[in-house]
């Protein structure tokens, strides 16, 4: 794998209810139902909406063995009528509940954070290494019945780890990290291994693009130093809705496949679950036709690490490079004597040798190869190989591309090249488009990378079964509410499954406690529990006013 040249990660093949993913099967893309799984008429209605769309497999929640069963009603209408996806159960705490989804699902998620562990506390455990090993016999124990149950039953499994619902165990021994993230989901593996099952599937997401990328790219190294090749699901939780939802999905899972990782994608908006499926289609479709482009000769500069990379060393020049944010390139502000252009489809050479002669200017990279960032990426590090430091800006235009085809392109490329250092600034063209429009998109995606925060960002997950208010309508209410509190990150989480752990690093939180009710949080800890709906906006207001961060909004002009 690599970030220049496009090749497919080499994985299993894992048959789910007669579409194979992994091995020489195209990316696969799939959606959540969000009706109660109680609700058969709902669901099967909704499961073929999300297939009709182009869904290869469709995900509904299992809070309990009743809804694990009623699954297998839900499968079984689908399939008299003519609707073949497969049907995946999704378990959180209920181990039981996946032993019932085994016989009469194509697939179980599984979630280690609570199949075996108790809920977490966020408490600090302490642990000898006898004890620790105790808890591992235990995991064995406990999920190696299941295993010989989906192996009876021809039923595949999804190991998915998520950011927010690691278990207290794994916390206080690893931390919140992306290797506490690995090892829970190894330490299962380890089990199905032992036990000769290999029909698994493995997704390990997080609502913070950085740390999902960087924990997807340990998992293949773990899994590779035990040789395991295992698919993977790819995804970014929690991502929101609209463009920005959008643009962090496109970020993350874009940055992921470009390296040839990834055998199904979800992208989690939200939004309606069928609307999923377009952006993921258009998504893989971008980044997988650079199959057949021709190969980049790249070589990683001395001292890079391609899963944790660090921001290229440039000398500043202007605000630019050095330790300086990204900048921003908007089309015909630039002064153009400034820059140099260079053409990375052109020989290394001889763009070494015109940056060596200008030491005093940008070099702005552009190519005209598929793989677009790829091709930049390899002259940058030819760069700095050869002793070049000016600032790198990458610069593609994307020609005629409507303002959703340019979201998602753009997104993948430069959220890519950014995450993998090439961080002193990005320049969008998109001929159809307003320098306005370009600048919003940069925008956008350096706020997804983390790099350079210009407004409110929003944690918002998709919603599903166990959803406990109006998602959509309640996500809008809480941004009419506060898009102008530039910075701040507020977490909107359907119910506590994964809310309080997923909106970790949010400063506030908007989660589902009971139907009708509403808990507020401060970070990580709940300060109002089970508040009406109905006063859960005007309440999360006053917890920012009196924390110190609300500010009024700016006047509208006359």
């Amino acid at each position: 794998m690599s970030v220049f040249d496009y090749r497919r990660r080499k994985s299993r093949e894992v048959n789910i209810g007669g579409v194979p993913l992994g091995g020489d099967n195209p990316v696969r893309v799939q959606s959540m139902t969000n009706t109660s799984t109680m609700d058969t008429d709902g669901s099967v209605a909704q499961c073929r909406r999300i297939a009709d769309a182009g869904a290869h497999y469709v995900r509904l929640t299992a809070q309990g063995v009743r809804e694990a069963e009623n699954i297998g009603v839900i499968r079984e209408r689908l399939r008299a009528e003519g609707c073949d996806v497969p049907l995946v159960a999704d378990i959180h705490f209920n181990p039981r509940a996946a032993f019932a989804a085994a016989a009469v699902t194509d697939k179980v998620r599984i979630n280690p954070g609570n199949f075996v562990d108790p809920g977490r506390t966020f408490k600090k455990l302490e642990y000898t290494d006898e004890e620790y090993a105790a808890e591992l016999d235990r995991i064995d124990k406990a999920f190696s019945p299941f295993i010989e149950v989906c192996r009876q039953n021809g039923t595949a499994i999804r190991i998915g780890v998520n950011h927010g619902s690691l278990s207290d165990r794994i916390m206080s021994r690893y931390g919140d990290t992306p290797a506490g993230m690995v090892e829970s989901a190894m330490e299962f593996l380890r089990v199905a291994v032992k036990r000769g099952f290999f029909d698994i599937v493995i997704s390990i997401k997080a609502s913070n693009v950085v740390v999902m990328v960087e924990t997807v790219r340990r998992l293949v190294k773990a899994m590779e130093a035990e040789d395991m090749a295992f698919p993977l699901h790819l995804g970014v939780t929690e991502a929101g809705d609209g463009e920005d939802g959008r643009v962090k999905s496109a970020v993350g899972i874009g940055t992921l496949l470009a390296e040839g990782i990834g055998d199904t994608i979800r992208v989690s908006l939200s939004e309606a679950p069928e609307a999923e499926i377009p952006v993921a289609k258009a998504l893989v479709e971008y980044i997988c036709h650079r199959g057949d482009s021709a190969p980049i000769e790249g070589t990683y500069a001395t001292g890079y690490d391609p899963v944790i990379p660090k921001r290229r060393k440039s000398v500043a020049i202007g605000n630019i490079g050095g330790d300086n944010p990204p900048v921003v390139i908007a089309e015909g502000e630039t002064q153009l004597d400034d820059y140099l252009l260079v053409d990375a489809t052109a020989p290394f050479d001889e763009n070494i040798s015109a940056a060596k002669a200008n030491p005093e200017k940008v070099l702005v990279i552009t190519t005209s190869h598929v793989n677009r960032p790829g091709s930049i990426q390899a002259l940058a590090h030819a760069f700095s190989e050869t002793g070049v430091y000016n600032p790198v800006i990458p610069m593609i235009d994307y020609g005629n591309a409507s303002v959703e085809d340019l979201t998602l392109m753009a997104a993948a490329d430069f959220g890519a090249m950014l995450l993998n250092g090439l961080r002193d600034g990005l320049w969008i063209k998109a001929g159809r488009l307003d320098n306005a429009t370009n600048v919003r998109i940069a925008l956008g995606i350096l706020q997804a990378t983390r790099l350079r925060i210009s407004k409110t960002e929003y944690i918002a997950c998709p919603g599903c079964g166990r959803t406990l208010f109006d998602l959509q309508s309640t996500l809008k209410a809480v941004k009419e509410a506060t898009a102008h509190l530039k910075g701040l990150k507020i977490g909107v989480m359907g119910c506590i499954v994964n809310g309080p752990g997923e909106m970790a690093d949010a400063d506030y939180g908007y989660v589902g406690a009971a139907s009708g009710h509403v808990s507020l949080y401060k970070n990580k800890e709940c300060v109002e529990k089970n508040i009406p709906q109905s006063e859960a906006i005007p309440r999360l207001i006053a917890l920012i006013k009196s924390s110190g961060d609300w500010q009024d909004p700016a006047p509208l002009p006359q």
